[in-house]
């Protein structure tokens, strides 16, 4: 009898913590995805010159700030760029500089929450920053066929569902997941997808692309496993997409290699060119 008491008693205790820790889940999941510096980045003149700060209005009514460099005189090509889950716009001077000098125009979207922007980020709310991004570009005369979304990570989920609702001239997925759900159990090793309320699913949404793809990925990725940028390769190929699949070597997630550096931006000239975007 005392046995079963006490067997019954963890059991209880067993039920209680697993109940603890999936209501923790679903209270603060989104603390745990996102990482945003909310501080206000220094002045865009004094880390990005020819660039200036702009205002996105999202369709619920708030207004976010962006930094835009537009193209060489007399060009078009474009690359709105949708960030990952971490830092702020500053942290992606080296990318736009380098974008830039390739003879590029280049919108680093900054999300809501981010770099003294107000609001939230969710999954819903993400991809209406990048409509905006997007609105806001087609209103400075940017063609869609003079468009490249590119997407960090996280940001690479956000671009494939912007694209697969507003085709761009091409889509560069830097680092891309197959679905957060998948991501997160790769780094927690638990299998939290059920009681994720964002979902971000790369390869449904890159399945129903229809422009050039290229997928960016390092070798040695230790936050989005190789093998999940790969997938997401295979899904668009799948699809009958034109596909490329770069990588760089012995690149983890953040080095300035995978993120800014030579062999990111030359993907992203080929593919662009590819779609009838081609830079000065």
């Amino acid at each position: 009898m005392a046995g079963q008491v006490r067997g019954r008693r963890i059991l209880t205790a067993v039920a209680v913590a697993v109940v603890l820790v999936v209501g923790l889940v679903l209270a603060f999941q989104r603390s745990l995805i996102y990482f945003p510096d909310r501080s206000t980045p220094p002045s865009v003149s004094d880390l990005l010159p020819g660039a200036r700060e702009v205002r996105l209005s999202t369709t619920d009514h708030l207004t976010l700030a962006a930094w835009y460099l537009p193209a060489p005189g007399g060009c078009t090509a474009t690359v709105l760029v949708a960030p990952g889950n971490a830092g702020n716009r500053a942290d992606r001077v080296p990318l736009a500089a380098a974008l830039g000098d390739a003879g590029f125009g280049v919108l680093l979207l900054e999300y809501r929450g981010y770099g003294g922007n107000p609001g939230s980020p969710s999954e819903v709310t993400l991809l209406r920053d990048a409509r905006a991004a997007r609105a806001f570009l087609v209103d400075a005369g940017i063609r869609a066929t003079s468009l490249v979304y590119l997407g960090e990570s996280l940001g690479a989920a956000v671009a494939a569902g912007l694209a697969a609702e507003h085709p761009p001239a091409a889509l560069v997925l830097r680092s891309p997941f197959t679905t957060l759900a998948d991501a997160a159990r790769a780094v927690s090793h638990v299998p939290v997808g059920p009681v994720l309320h964002d979902r971000f699913d790369v390869v449904g949404a890159v399945r129903q692309t229809t422009v050039p793809v290229v997928v960016v990925l390092g070798d040695r990725d230790t936050t989005v496993p190789p093998r999940q940028s790969r997938a997401v390769a295979d899904a668009a190929r799948a699809a009958d997409r034109e596909v490329v699949e770069v990588v760089v070597p012995d690149a983890d997630h953040d080095d300035p290699a995978l993120t800014s550096g030579p062999v990111l931006v030359q993907a992203v000239i080929d593919v662009a060119s590819a779609g009838g975007a081609r830079p000065c």
